[in-house]
């Protein structure tokens, strides 16, 4: 039980998901050599239909159909959440390749994701929603600028000066003021 709670802490994976990964795969994560092989047992990974040094076609090799189906569930299911490191990953794909493309390699990587999983004992680390920002800051800034200009905007970028963090304020009592400066007296309220 305690392996499918470790499943379920991926993000678009449910109790229904995770059984389908655990019936599937198996416990056991030594019949296969590494995640990528499960992910080619699985039909998940891109075919290699190439002659004469030109990729006729990429579509996917048929592999296990019920585990297919479920991570691609789990992929969409994936693809909805906020801030989440796989959200990200999807509508990074979807932006190049197409968004039925970014299904299927969302649910190859939440398959890698969950070969881990099983393999080492552990569970799932959120990397966050802005990972690939935070992995590369200056292509970041680099592609939002270009964005504006496109956009007719002049940027001027200004390194921000850093403020020191401000003094916690006292905190306020609920009710009346005090009236003790009008009436002359010290003051134990605000120290």
């Amino acid at each position: 039980m305690e392996t499918l709670a470790r499943l379920c802490t991926i993000p678009g994976v449910d109790l229904i998901t995770a059984w389908t990964l655990l019936s599937e795969l198996g416990s056991d994560m030594q019949v296969f050599e590494s995640p990528k092989h499960a992910a080619s047992w699985a039909g998940l990974c891109p075919g290699n239909h190439e002659s004469g040094g030109k990729r006729l076609s990429n579509r996917t090799r048929k592999g296990n159909r019920w585990l297919r189906r479920a991570l691609c569930q789990a992929a969409w299911a994936a693809s909805r959440k906020k801030n989440c490191y796989l959200a990200a990953f999807f509508y990074r794909k979807a932006g190049k390749h197409g968004i039925r493309k970014a299904i299927v390699a969302t649910a190859h990587h939440l398959l890698l994701i969950a070969f881990c999983i099983l393999r080492d004992q552990t569970e799932y680390r959120e990397m966050g929603g802005d990972y690939f920002d935070r992995l590369h800051p200056d292509r970041t800034r680099n592609r939002l600028v270009r964005r504006l200009q496109r956009l007719g905007h002049d940027v001027v970028l200004t390194p921000r000066v850093e403020t020191p963090p401000a003094l916690p304020r006292p905190k306020r009592k609920i009710g009346r003021p005090c009236k003790c400066a009008e009436r002359a007296i010290p003051c134990k309220h605000m120290s």
